[in-house]
Formats: structure tokens, C-alpha cells, sequence
């Protein structure tokens, strides 16, 4: 690789393979630089650079989520609720270092994956990947009531700020209602310097549903165990205190802070409250628009018999004011008599129906402990069956066992009978025949005599003596050729001493 400035003229046995020109980089810019002979890969940011001949660019890639977000135009301070649209965008050069603008109040995690380790970084700041960096995801819940998986983002914002969720509770006396809350909420961070704080932040992959389900159970707790008449009347005061719970001095705590992730709730808003049921909807709202008329009816008669009063006072006219005073009066009584009646007769139509609603409870509670008892009694009589099965199988096994180990036994006995009576029948043969073969041997040398044995022992040395005599020989030495000879000593003995010897 040439550099110019200079003026090159190639041979014809060269070939110029290709050309290369510096890249201009700006300080928040920066490419991915790959040597092709170590293969090793790193990042040039904020000057210009022209690769060598043993340099290439090499392409980062990254998930598809991270670079449809990368890719979005929106600000992730703006919408927060919706999901992330496919929109056309210009496509990424992979050649170049990745960058994010994370924003004010904002975290975003990168780990390094040959490092082994990962680094938070605060906004408002520039984050740029190394070859071995990718960002952290977040997937966290939407929509109300709160879904999983709906919300895809790569900063994390600090607050405070707020979520919406719907629940449904259910209170002593089985009503059953809708809340729809609001829940106010911040990272509270002591340190951004130290890393095992920074890195808290994210210890929670999906802190908005777990927060969400987190509260909603201490409320449907706490509320299952008032009255509906009670929730109605004191609903903030029963959910702020389930929320955030009580200090040593008996008092509301003012937040509920998550140890693991240090997300604090600041506040609670109740934005509606209404009954699941229909009929109980019905009721309620009988029952305020009855109350709302018993108190008009009521100021209304007062300020009737008010104004009679005063009519009655200024004109003094006798014996027919007076009467119809008092039948204004009278009218009065009648009328909050005929609302008094009415409310009476609303309560106790309240009271049937939540005593239906209860004898429906226990009647479904009665039938389904009635099916789960005979459930328990039929899954107590099959174990017990079984239990007798195995039993009598184990006897059984046992009795199987028992015969069979008396017959081994028996056998064996037979066999050892029958063994010894063979070896007693064997010890005996052998006797008898040693016996017939030693009479044998004895009758033979008696047959034979004594005299006749020893000619028969003398008979070989003999013959040789005689047959060496007529050979003329006087001493001889005969061997197989296979046992070794001392000649110096046989030598002496065949030649007799020597004289002087």
C-alpha cells in the first residue's frame, strides 16, 4: 500500500488491486476497523483514518428489536404506551460505530460480552457500542389492564412519572368491583458512580408489571376483608394505607420503595371505582339517586312549613291559617313518612340481595366441598385398597417364597442322600478292588517263588557280562549322548594310574 501525496506508475506485473481514501470521522463518530491477519476487531472514533493493507470494515449486527428502535424516529419521551411501528427508514450503515442518544433523566445499560461485564450509562450522554457491545432491552407491560411484552425500549427513564392499571377486587360481603388507580413513581438513585447501584436499575426486567401486581395483591388483601358499605365510605384511606403500610408510629407511610430495583411509589390516585356486577351497579345507583331526593324532599317540607310559619305569624288570621298550617304539617309528616318507607323498603331490598349473593356463596362453597370431600373420601378408599393389594401381594410373594425354599431344601436333601450313598457305594468298589488286585499279586509271586524272581533280576547284568566277555572287552562306557561326561576323571579310570602315582 502506497500513501500519496506521490505520483505512481504500476509495471505491467502489477496490478492495483483497489484504492483507498481517508474517512473523515467527526468526535461522535466512528467506524469498526478489522485486522484480516489477527482478526481481531476494534472501533476508530473522532479523527480520520485510512485503513491499511491488512485492514478491512467489518459490519456490527444487531436483533432485529434493537434495530427497529434504533431505526424509530419517535421520542422515547413522548409516547410511551403505543408499540413500536414498522415505519420506512433509511438503513443503518453497519460499518459505522453505533451510537444513542440517551436523554435527560434517562439509563441505558450496554454489556460487553468478551469483557464478561456491563456499564450503565446517565443521560443526558452519548452511548457508543464497541465491536462487543449490545444494549440491554427492556420489555415492559402496557395497556390497561397491564399486559406483558408490550412496551420495547432501550433507556430506561428515571421519573417520576406515572401507569395506569385496572384491577378487580372483591370485598367481605362478595362484592365484587372494578378500580381503575394510578400510581405515581420514581428511581430513587444514590450513587450514579457506583456500579453496583447503577446496575439495580435493571435487575428487574419488567418493573411496571411487577410493581402493578406487587400493589394489587396488598389491595385485594386488604380489601377482602371490609364491607362494601365501609370501601365505599373510606376507599382512600383502605387502599393508601394497603399500599404503603404503617410505621412504628401507627401512621401511613408516605412511599413503598422495591429493595431490588430501588423503584419507589410515591402516591396512589383512586381514578374510578365500579361494580362488576350489573344488578349491584343498579342498586347503587338507586340507592344514591334515593338519597339524593330524600334530602331534597326533606329541605323542600322545611322550607315550606318555614314559609307558613311566617305567613301564619304576620297575619294572625285566626281558626283557617291554623288549620291549614296544620295540614300543611300534616302533608309533611305524610310525605317524609312515604320517603322514610321507601329508603326502609330500598335497604331492605339491599340487604336481599346481598343475602342472596351470600346464600349463592354458600350454596357453590357447600357443593364444591361436598365434591371435594367425596373426592377425599374416594381418593382415601382407592389408597386404602391398594394398600390392602399390596399386602396381600406381599403375603403371597412371602408364601411363593417359603414353598419354594422348602423344596429347595428337600431337594437338596435327596441330592445329598443320593450323593452319599454314591460315594459309599464308590469307597466300597474301590476297596473290593484293591483287594481282588493285591490277592492277585500275592497268588502270582506265590505261583512264581522266590527263587525264580531273583534268576529273573539276574538275568539282564548277567547276559551284559557275558556278552562284553566274549567281546574281549574290559571296561566300557555307554551313554545316550545327552547327559554330559567328565573325560579327565574317565580318562584316569579307563588307563589305570600312571606309574609314580
Amino acid at each position: 500500500m502506497l500513501r500519496g501525496p506521490l505520483e505512481y506508475v504500476p509495471p505491467a506485473t502489477v496490478e492495483v488491486v483497489l484504492k483507498r481514501q481517508a474517512i473523515p470521522l467527526d468526535e461522535n463518530e466512528g467506524i469498526y476497523v478489522r485486522d484480516i491477519k489477527t482478526g481481531k476487531v476494534r472501533a476508530v472514533i473522532g479523527h480520520t483514518y485510512m485503513l491499511t493493507q491488512d485492514e478491512e470494515l467489518w459490519q456490527k449486527e444487531l436483533p432485529a428489536n434493537v434495530e427497529a428502535l434504533l431505526a424509530s424516529p419517535r421520542d422515547p419521551l413522548a409516547d410511551r404506551s403505543d408499540r413500536i411501528r414498522t415505519t420506512e427508514v433509511k438503513q443503518r450503515d453497519k460499518t459505522r460505530v453505533v451510537s444513542f442518544r440517551v436523554p435527560h433523566n434517562a439509563a441505558v445499560q450496554v454489556y460487553d460480552y468478551r469483557e464478561k461485564r456491563a456499564r450503565v450509562v446517565f443521560g443526558p450522554e452519548m452511548v457508543m457500542l464497541g465491536p462487543d457491545e449490545q444494549f440491554t432491552v427492556l420489555s415492559l407491560s402496557g395497556d390497561k389492564p397491564k399486559r406483558a411484552n408490550v412496551i420495547k425500549a432501550i433507556c430506561l427513564l428515571l421519573g417520576p412519572d406515572f401507569f395506569t392499571d385496572i384491577i378487580t377486587i372483591e370485598t367481605a360481603d362478595h362484592a365484587r368491583l372494578q378500580l381503575q388507580l394510578s400510581y405515581n413513581w420514581h428511581f430513587e438513585v444514590k450513587s450514579r458512580e457506583d456500579p453496583a447501584d447503577a446496575a439495580a436499575l435493571f435487575s428487574v426486567p419488567d418493573f411496571v408489571g411487577d410493581a402493578c401486581k406487587a400493589v394489587a395483591s396488598r389491595i385485594r388483601g386488604a380489601v377482602a376483608s371490609v364491607q362494601f358499605d365501609d370501601f365505599h365510605k373510606n376507599s382512600n384511606r383502605i387502599i393508601c394505607s394497603a399500599v404503603f403500610g404503617f410505621d412504628e408510629k401507627l401512621a401511613v407511610r408516605p412511599f413503598l420503595r422495591f429493595g431490588q430495583n430501588n423503584l419507589v411509589i410515591s402516591s396512589v390516585d383512586i381514578q374510578s371505582a365500579e361494580p362488576v356486577d350489573q344488578r349491584t351497579r343498579d342498586a347503587l345507583q338507586k340507592s344514591v339517586q334515593l338519597a339524593i331526593e330524600i334530602t331534597t324532599n326533606s329541605q323542600e317540607a322545611a322550607a315550606r312549613w318555614a314559609e307558613q310559619q311566617h305567613m301564619a305569624g304576620g297575619a294572625e288570621e285566626g281558626g283557617g291559617h291554623e288549620a291549614e298550617r296544620l295540614e300543611q304539617e300534616a302533608r309533611g309528616k305524610l310525605e317524609r313518612q312515604r320517603i322514610t318507607d321507601q329508603a326502609e323498603a330500598e335497604r331492605a331490598r339491599k340487604e336481599l340481595l346481598e343475602l342472596e349473593a351470600l346464600s349463592a356463596a354458600v350454596e357453590s362453597t357447600g357443593a364444591a366441598k361436598a365434591e371435594a370431600q367425596s373426592r377425599a373420601e374416594a381418593a382415601r378408599i382407592q389408597g386404602e385398597a391398594a394398600v390392602n393389594e399390596a399386602k396381600l401381594k406381599v403375603e403371597a410373594q412371602r408364601i411363593e417364597a417359603e414353598a419354594e425354599l422348602q423344596r429347595l431344601a428337600k431337594a437338596r436333601e435327596q441330592e445329598l442322600s443320593y450323593k452319599q450313598q454314591m460315594d459309599g457305594l464308590e469307597v466300597e468298589k474301590q476297596k473290593r478292588l484293591a483287594q481282588i488286585e493285591s490277592e492277585r499279586f500275592s497268588q502270582m509271586v506265590q505261583s512264581l517263588g522266590s527263587d525264580t524272581l531273583k534268576e529273573m533280576a539276574r538275568a539282564g547284568p548277567d547276559t551284559q557280562v557275558k556278552m562284553l566277555q566274549a567281546l574281549g572287552l574290559k571296561s566300557t562306557l555307554i551313554t545316550d549322548g545327552s547327559s554330559p561326561i567328565n573325560l579327565f576323571t574317565t580318562a584316569s579310570g579307563l588307563l589305570g594310574a600312571l606309574p609314580g602315582q
